[in-house]
């Protein structure tokens, strides 16, 4: 498949939740960057033709000399400035998205999980859907849900109708375009950027992906991350030693 997909990265939370003044990007994981992580796993996509990160323009070259040119990626990789909230954010790396591209990849910087095969099967959903518009990483719910009002619970749901919404949330570029433009046009703010073209009618897939993806919010999310990414590297070295693999990838 043609490398057609450009992954956009938003990595520009201030940390307020995360109670570290300088952001968690930049967080020390199994030996990396918060943020390497994922951009290690685009990197490995052969779908992927190119990568921008989002981020404070005041932390741009930081992030570059700490976070990206240490690692020696191969695809091509750029930076947008961030705006000032998560939407702003994602339209600036929307704008910054190279002409000739069909579909572009939208990620959370601090769900540093993901995998290479996981965006790759997002991908595959989309291109295989012609009348799709997206497709979204996400997991259907396990737990009971409650409409609640106050502390009062009012209702409660079938579970089987929901799903946890994940990153990446894949899109064609035009059709993303048209849903931030609206967005921007009405004074909106979504949730998600799958919100926003789902407001304007656009048809949006769930694809299942790893439960284990998970989004780096407060300190002690960083413990079971962090487990997981040694395990995986663990896993990774055992294989090579083995003869199993080859190259083995770490996520």
């Amino acid at each position: 498949m043609p490398a057609d997909v450009c992954a956009v990265i938003v990595a520009g939370g201030c940390g307020q939740r995360f109670g570290n003044p300088g952001g968690k990007q930049l967080v020390n994981v199994a030996g990396r960057p918060l943020m390497t992580w994922s951009i290690m796993a685009f990197d490995r996509s052969a779908n992927v033709g190119r990568i921008v990160v989002v981020c404070p323009p005041e932390r741009a070259g930081e992030m570059r000399r700490l976070a990206i040119d240490p690692f020696g990626f191969a695809t091509p990789l750029s930076i947008a400035e961030a705006g000032e909230t998560r939407q702003d954010s994602t339209r600036a790396g929307l704008d910054a998205v190279p002409a000739g591209y069909a579909y572009v990849a939208v990620h959370d910087a601090a769900r540093p999980l993901i995998t290479t095969e996981a965006i790759d099967r997002a991908i595959c959903a989309l291109r295989c859907a012609p009348a799709a518009d997206g497709a979204v990483c996400g997991q259907p719910a396990i737990d009971t849900l409650k409409i609640v009002r106050g502390n009062a619970i009012q209702s409660t749901p079938p579970r089987s109708m929901y799903w946890a919404a994940q990153t990446p949330q894949i899109f064609k570029v035009e059709a993303l375009r048209r849903a931030h433009d609206a967005a921007d046009a009405d004074g909106f703010v979504g949730t998600d950027d799958s919100s926003l073209v789902e407001r304007v009618g656009g048809h949006v897939l769930c694809v299942d992906s790893p439960r284990d993806n998970l989004k780096v919010t407060l300190p002690e999310d960083l413990r079971p991350v962090t487990a997981i990414l040694l395990g995986r590297m663990s896993d990774a070295d055992s294989a090579q030693d083995s003869g199993i693999l080859g190259r083995a990838p770490l996520v």
